[in-house]
């Protein structure tokens, strides 16, 4: 048997109960992974090179008397800089979470790629610098020997290879960070070709040649530097993923099975990855186990169809948000609900073997499941049934009631 009384104006939607999922830590990521242990070897690759080289262009540059090849070998040095702190990030970033760092370390990848940048942004800065005070003064340049540009070709060959072979890794890991040294590497190698070019320009008797290439270059690394820099900062300040990948993981959410709803779907980077947050609406009169257990599918089918998708925080409601200024806040808790409860239906109910409440909209629905000792008496339930049809259509906070008569045993 079950006795169902409402009042005649319905539930607004103007309340939502709800549940948050996710909050647990990440599962531990090995140290040692495969993305962590390609980003050494090419790091210690790209240090092992640009040590090298800046020995090399020193030596070469003060004996065939190259102020510019001496100058880029400062400029290969900042290389080696760079390096350091791409090995540092990285084995940093590749650490499992932990308490002060739930989400893991993926963010130190970005500050590295952001410190990148504007390294990149000042070298060319400095090459924009150096370059105008050579046009200014181009009759004091001594004369360069034909070393000079043996060695700035050899550079620019090395640094060329080496930009190819560490893009090409760091775009298979997806590394913003790796992919910012390998345009360092770049960069420095464009900054070889004003040398080449200098070096020739001056052989062939035009000095100004290397100048004039050096403020083309010089212009190109500076954007370059700001482009990441910027990006970096873009995932800093939690910036969202692209509409396309927003869109695809919508449909993943909306699709699962006992979802009504997706609204305030949110996202944003996290280094190479990405987290989301996403408000879903289910049938709000389901139990809190089944709407976890949605919630929980919904969380799961998001982590197996992306891959970029780190974590996922799944807030449950029962109906449609709406302005949280609408939402009623005189509806009490469940001990005075329950005191409240007892006083309408009067002593012929008795005691509940229990009672499930729905909180929607500013009101609440009562689902009263009657005790055996009542059950046995039809008269008691007939003026129960009674006393609520004549007090619920004026109750404050009861929208409606269900009289149910029994639990049945498993």
């Amino acid at each position: 048997m079950a006795t169902a009384l409402e009042c005649d104006d319905d539930p607004i939607n103007e309340y939502s109960d709800f549940l948050m999922l996710g909050e647990d830590t990440p599962p531990s990521v090995p140290v040692e992974t495969e993305r962590f242990r390609e980003g050494q070897r090419i790091t210690w690759i790209s240090v092992g090179v640009n040590v090298f080289l800046t020995a090399m262009q020193v030596v070469v540059g003060f004996w065939a008397h190259s102020v510019s090849l001496v100058a880029d070998a400062m400029h290969t040095l900042s290389d080696v800089v760079a390096d350091g702190f791409v090995l540092y990030a990285n084995r940093k970033g590749a650490e499992a979470a932990d308490a002060e760092h739930p989400y893991g370390h993926g963010r130190i990848e970005t500050a590295a790629s952001l410190a990148l940048g504007l390294l990149l942004a000042l070298t060319g800065g400095g090459i924009l610098v150096s370059a105008t005070g050579r046009l200014q003064d181009l009759g004091s340049l001594p004369p360069v020997g034909i070393a000079a540009l043996w060695a700035a070709i050899a550079t620019l060959l090395a640094k060329e290879v080496l930009f190819r072979y560490m893009l090409g890794v760091a775009e298979r890991l997806r590394s913003p960070m790796l992919v910012a040294n390998a345009w360092h590497a770049r960069a420095d190698a464009l900054s070889s070709l004003v040398v080449a070019a200098g070096v020739g320009g001056s052989l062939l008797g035009f000095p100004f040649a290397d100048a004039v290439a050096a403020i083309v270059v010089g212009a190109m690394i500076v954007k370059t530097g700001a482009g990441f820099a910027w990006d970096a900062l873009s995932e800093l300040i939690d910036t969202s993923l692209s509409a396309e990948e927003v869109n695809r993981i919508r449909e993943t959410l909306s699709t699962t099975p006992g979802v009504v709803d997706l609204h305030e779907l949110r996202t944003r980077r996290m280094a190479h990855q990405a987290l989301v947050d996403a408000h879903i609406q289910v049938d709000g009169r389901i139990s809190v186990s089944e709407g976890h257990r949605i919630a929980e599918q919904a969380r799961n089918r998001v982590l197996q169809n992306h891959p970029e998708v780190l974590d996922v925080l799944v807030h449950v409601d029962a109906e449609a948000d709406i302005d949280p200024a609408r939402i009623s806040r005189d509806v009490p808790d469940r001990a005075e609900l329950l005191a409240h409860l007892s006083e309408l239906l009067g002593e012929g109910a008795g005691e509940p073997q229990r009672v499930v409440l729905h909180y929607l909209g500013n009101r609440v629905e009562a689902e009263w499941t009657l005790g055996a000792e009542v059950l046995s008496q039809p008269g008691r339930i007939e003026m129960t049934r009674q006393r609520l049809a004549e007090r619920l259509p004026d109750d404050p906070w009861f929208a409606t009631v269900i009289l149910l008569d029994r639990i049945a045993p498993k």
